[in-house]
């Protein structure tokens, strides 16, 4: 009979400060043909891990190509999109974390990092798609396995870097702010107005718009328009629906309107944009 004991050793400090930093959510994305979805900010930290195509991740002014096992980690309040290659789909699983922040050495970006975690894929993927499981199938107590899967992860990640990894809090985003962009996200489609966002934070509605600008660079109703803009790119270049219809259901007041605004944030018409896409599928871009 062959015997072995270890002993563990009093545990040391976690990275991971529980009364601070929250889990907020898990998603996966795979996207169809070419995808550059609209600059944009986050009031958390976001790791993308990268399951499988190839594509580019602009971080502020850089532009950084990805391919499958790389995980780009953007800090709080830091412009970034995605761009996904027609000819290779680019899938990902993205955490979003509140209260931490990742910072390189010194000599890093304290905006964003990047890694490539080819050799490390089987120690760091299974707890990503762990928590990814738990959120979908929300069964007894997930909030508490997912919440231990993400202190496992950081110390994952952390053994795995090139160089020293430090976490540290965040700033907190201001709550009536977090609430209303939260709701703005979950609900574009429907008629929403800077009333009810103002009745569902409890706050002045010229001290949301000031508060969200500030802290977003970009009113709510502005922000409002973006994400129902970038939900329209996807209309556009993968059905059949007329300009009518994607502005309906976007919300919408009138399809004029929908066009006036996406040309003012895209530089082209909706239907010019479709050509477009239709055009570069087929392998005749224009």
């Amino acid at each position: 009979m062959s015997n072995k004991r270890y002993e563990v050793n009093t545990p040391g400090v976690s990275p991971v400060d529980r009364d601070v930093t929250k889990l907020l959510y898990v998603s996966t994305a795979k996207y169809g043909g070419d995808w550059h979805s609209l600059m944009h900010t986050h009031a958390c930290t976001e790791l993308f891990y990268v399951v499988g195509g190839m594509g580019q991740f602009k971080v502020a002014e850089k532009l950084i190509p990805v391919s499958p096992d790389d995980l780009v980690i953007v800090n709080p309040n830091v412009e970034h999109t995605e761009v996904s290659l027609n000819a290779s789909p680019l899938e990902y699983i993205v955490l979003g974390v509140e209260g931490m922040e990742f910072a390189a050495d010194e000599n890093g970006d304290r905006r964003y990092s990047a890694f490539n975690f080819h050799s490390g894929r089987e120690d760091i993927l299974p707890y990503l798609r762990g928590m990814l499981r738990e959120i979908e199938q929300k069964s007894a107590g997930y909030e508490v396995v997912c919440q231990d899967l993400l202190e496992v992860l950081v110390v994952k990640l952390m053994r795995h870097t090139d160089f020293s990894l430090t976490v540290t809090p965040a700033q907190q985003s201001s709550k009536e702010c977090a609430e209303a962009r939260r709701y703005i996200d979950s609900n574009f489609k429907e008629n929403i107005s800077l009333d009810q966002l103002a009745e569902l934070t409890h706050v002045n509605k010229y001290y949301l718009v000031h508060s969200f600008s500030k802290e977003y660079g970009v009113s709510p109703i502005n922000y409002l328009i973006g994400r129902r803009i970038e939900e329209s790119r996807y209309l556009l270049a993968d059905t059949n629906h007329s300009l009518s219809q994607i502005s309906h259901m976007l919300g919408f007041s009138s399809p004029s309107y929908f066009s006036q605004s996406f040309r003012k944030l895209e530089g082209i018409s909706p239907m010019e944009y479709r050509k477009r896409q239709r055009a570069a599928r087929e392998g005749h871009p224009e």
